[in-house]
């Protein structure tokens, strides 16, 4: 199979990684990828989000198979414009992907499916919603549209409230509605799973790790690092939120004309009175990818193709034993300014079993340089969470840069709740 990968993250990265293990696969493109997935196939310049010029790079290169990365290509309509020329696409179309494209659709779709969730209210009226937070006091605030994951302010008070409501309302487009939702309590972890449109195979359960600092301090980030399986779900359990939760949610935009053939990724607070969806995307996580393609235990490619047509079949993914840790090693300043065309060194110092995903990475006279807030995520796999955090962290330390920072606690939740 000839595939075509959208993106040029570190979720890209991993994807490209792992297709490649593949033997259907006969040439991999990645538009526009980064110089890490020019290493597994062929980076092609695309503007990723355009489905005019996806799809016509996907006629002439007699692409089999288009792989959607990022949430942008798929709100834009991308799978929409390939399905008209029958190009499979491993992605849903614009309808099915406003789950993730707005909170207050996503909330209306798990209110007709009995997805059990937390308590909301959606304001149009900034004034009005900062009315209601601060009698709220205790509140989480979140911006409708995208806002490439720094759309969600949790507030502990009245003023945190306030001043939370001002802030995704200066968002623009993406906080000209915003949903208000009651404060869960609990462990929050990332369950997604493969979908066809109805049928669908459930990833191992993951945790990522969204502020910046240790102990969960400082900015909401796009993600400082993962690991799976995390512990918090018995295999009985976590197939019960499958049923409870990622079938219904099907269900429903199947009967509503646009089934969702990709990935459904629920975000799950573990309360005590059960597990609640905190938001739905409608694309792999990232870093939570990194650590899943290095925990899946089978080729992914005929997986991806058999959803993107129609044809999966429900079953238990194959795992590999032990657990996956991923460290995001972020640039200086991120994520409120960060720095950029610092040299990356010590990358030959990594041991081979201790992958790295590039990102916001780009090559310069040769060399690699900073380009991002995240730079970067190190893996790897370990015969328990514990051996593989160790190796993650002593890979991590070995790779430098100018202001690097990361969090040496990632997995730290995982390894209390096993002790």
């Amino acid at each position: 199979m000839k595939v075509l990968l959208l993106g040029s993250g570190g979720r890209e990265h991993a994807l490209a990684w792992k297709l490649a293990q593949s033997p259907r696969l006969s040439r991999l493109l990645v538009g526009p990828g980064n110089p890490g997935t020019a290493r597994w196939g062929t980076n092609v310049p695309l503007q990723a989000d355009s489905p005019e010029a996806v799809v016509s790079l996907a006629r002439r290169e007699g692409v089999d198979l288009v792989v959607v990365g990022p949430e942008a290509p798929l709100v834009a309509g991308v799978a929409d414009a390939l399905a008209q020329v029958d190009i499979p696409c491993f992605g849903p179309v614009a309808a099915a992907a406003r789950i993730e494209g707005s909170k207050a659709f996503a909330k209306e779709v798990m209110d007709e499916a009995g997805v059990p969730t937390a308590a909301f209210r959606v304001f149009t009226d900034a004034a009005e919603a900062e009315k209601y937070a601060v009698a709220q006091g205790r509140i989480v605030v979140k911006a409708d549209g995208l806002a490439a994951g720094k759309g969600v302010i949790v507030a502990p008070d009245a003023q945190a409230a306030r001043d939370a409501v001002r802030a995704v309302a200066a968002m623009g487009q993406a906080g000209q509605r915003m949903v208000l939702e009651e404060l869960l309590e609990g462990e929050e972890v990332s369950l997604m799973a493969l979908c066809d449109g109805e049928r669908y195979v459930l990833l191992p359960l993951s945790q990522d790790h969204k502020r910046v600092g240790e102990g969960d301090t400082g900015p909401n980030t796009g993600g400082m690092g993962a690991y799976c399986p995390a512990p918090f779900l018995t295999p009985e359990a976590l197939a019960k939120v499958g049923e409870q939760v990622i079938a219904p949610t099907l269900a429903v935009l199947k009967k509503r004309g646009t089934p969702l053939r990709g990935v459904l990724y629920a975000g799950l607070m573990l309360t005590a009175s059960g597990p609640k969806v905190l938001e739905f995307n409608a694309r792999f996580g990232d870093p939570e990818t990194q650590v899943l393609m290095m925990q899946v235990d089978e080729d992914l490619l005929p997986l991806l193709d058999a959803c993107a047509r129609g044809a999966l079949e429900p079953r238990p993914l194959k795992q590999f034993p032990g657990a996956s840790v991923g460290v995001v090693l972020a640039a200086e300043g991120y994520p409120e300014a960060p720095r950029k065309g610092q040299r990356i060194e010590g990358l030959d110092a990594v041991p081979s079993n201790a992958p790295v995903f590039l990102a916001g990475v780009a090559k310069q006279d040769g060399a690699l340089v900073t380009a991002g807030g995240r730079v970067l995520t190190v893996c790897a796999r370990g015969d328990s969470l514990a051996t593989a955090r160790e190796r993650a962290l002593a890979a991590a330390d070995a790779v430098r840069f100018e202001g690097r920072h990361f969090r040496r606690d990632i997995g730290a939740r995982g390894l209390r709740a096993r002790s």
